[in-house]
């Protein structure tokens, strides 16, 4: 039973009966209503922030272990970036050097990379850095296998062609010059028989009588065959393929016309005087990618080493060319 409440009259000097109206209870019941409405938020916001719930909990595990995911990943990114360096190395300084073929550009191997920002919708969350980092890993690690890949393809093409590139390498002297008696001027800066300066010279000389055989140093297809009054006289020119040219100069006379394609050994000419010579003798040089090459070391089919070294001492005592 409720209590009944009284309020002090000094009017009437009694006390009088408290009566309540039913806007008065409802205005109450709502003071009490919202009071614990906000008593309740409290409660909750001060348990949200201290407490997570399970959903949170849940949450927080799944991206603390994708965190260590990612860090796994990263570590054998690592490994497959150590890996991919080694076998470029091993291309560019073994594989492609067996094969005479020039290193691939760095730019080739990292195609792809740079340029517009591919991660900006990656970017303002709390483990942006480590996302973005390991996208573009692995964009790196992808240009690079897909560049290697395309190298072997390359390098599975120079070895098939291997057999047909060691025909075609000059390799033998361009006349026969066992007892290397007929070794002359060799490769290098030289004083010039008729200019009386010194010049470089980009080939190496053989003396020799005039009608001697000249041969092809190794297979391929005539490129030229020119008969001139000055410079190099009568001469040919061999086109080997794989970036090799040979030219036999002061000729005496053709065994062969241009297009024709000859193989090592063959006779393509005769030792003479012709052109800027001042004695029967042959001239020979080299040219690999458009650059003169010392035709000294290009003899390994006819020299042992022994016989090398004392053809480069003879060759470097000679002062003087013969053209």
């Amino acid at each position: 039973m409720a209590k009944t409440k009284f309020k002090f009259n000094p009017d009437t000097l009694s006390y009088d009966r408290i009566k309540h109206s039913i806007k008065d209870i409802i205005l109450k019941i709502s003071a009490y209503f919202v009071g614990s409405l906000i008593i309740a938020a409290i409660y909750y916001v001060v348990w949200a922030i201290l407490v997570d719930s399970p959903k949170e909990k849940l949450l927080r595990n799944e991206l603390l272990q994708l965190t260590m995911q990612y860090e796994l990943i990263q570590n054998e990114m690592g490994e497959m970036e150590t890996v991919l360096a080694q076998l470029q190395e091993t291309d560019d300084n073994l594989y492609r050097s067996i094969f005479e073929a020039e290193p691939l550009a760095p730019t080739y191997r990292t195609a792809g990379t740079g340029g517009v920002n591919r991660y900006k919708e990656l970017e303002g969350y709390s483990n942006s850095q480590i996302v973005i980092e390991t996208s573009q890993r692995l964009e790196n690690l992808r240009n690079g296998i897909y560049a290697q890949s395309k190298s072997y393809d390359e390098l599975v093409v120079l070895a098939e062609n291997k057999e047909e590139m060691i025909k075609s390498v000059p390799a033998i002297m361009p006349i026969s010059n066992h007892d290397l008696k007929r070794t002359a001027s060799g490769f290098g800066l030289r004083m010039h028989p008729v200019y009386m300066i010194v010049k470089f010279h980009n080939g190496m000389d053989f003396t020799a009588p005039t009608g001697t055989e000249v041969y092809a140093t190794g297979d391929g297809t005539i490129d030229a065959v020119v008969s001139a009054q000055n410079g190099l006289g009568k001469y040919i020119t061999i086109d080997h393929g794989f970036g090799y040219t040979s030219t036999y100069g002061h000729l005496n006379g053709f065994n062969v016309k241009k297009g024709q394609r000859i193989q090592r050994g063959d006779v393509i000419g005769f030792v003479g005087n012709t052109g800027l010579s001042v004695a029967p003798h042959l001239h020979y040089e080299i040219k690999f990618n458009g650059n003169y090459v010392d035709p000294a070391n290009y003899y390994f089919n006819d020299l042992t080493a022994e016989e090398y070294d004392r053809m480069v001492e003879i060759s470097s005592k000679t002062g003087q060319s013969f053209d």
